[in-house]
């Protein structure tokens, strides 16, 4: 199925360049969540005068991995760590795990 026509959330592949002060950047291949979920708004005649219904396509199941950063300064650890996608659905947004 074409990306652009997908709908659902699924785990997929994701690269970005992890960084950390006193270190240089490493880029790093994870799996992460992506997709769209199903969202609404309808306008209502009492406060808040609306009903919102917003799912982001977010992890379900986790774990974490580690790199090793390059041209770390002393005392500096090395170690970055960051979430891997085992599983993703739609759900509420939570800034524990997402941007929301």
């Amino acid at each position: 199925t074409a990306l652009h026509s997908f709908r659902g959330c699924a785990v997929r592949e994701f690269t970005f360049v992890a960084q950390k002060p006193g270190c240089k950047g490493l880029r790093v291949t994870t799996e992460a969540c992506w997709g769209r979920c199903h969202t609404w708004e309808r306008p209502v005649l009492d406060p808040p005068y609306i009903h919102r219904h917003h799912r982001v396509c977010t992890y379900a199941v986790t774990r974490y991995a580690s790199a090793r950063l390059p041209g770390c300064q002393p005392g500096i650890s090395p170690l970055y760590h960051y979430p891997v996608a085992v599983q993703c659905h739609c759900a509420v947004c939570t800034t524990l795990d997402s941007e929301c």
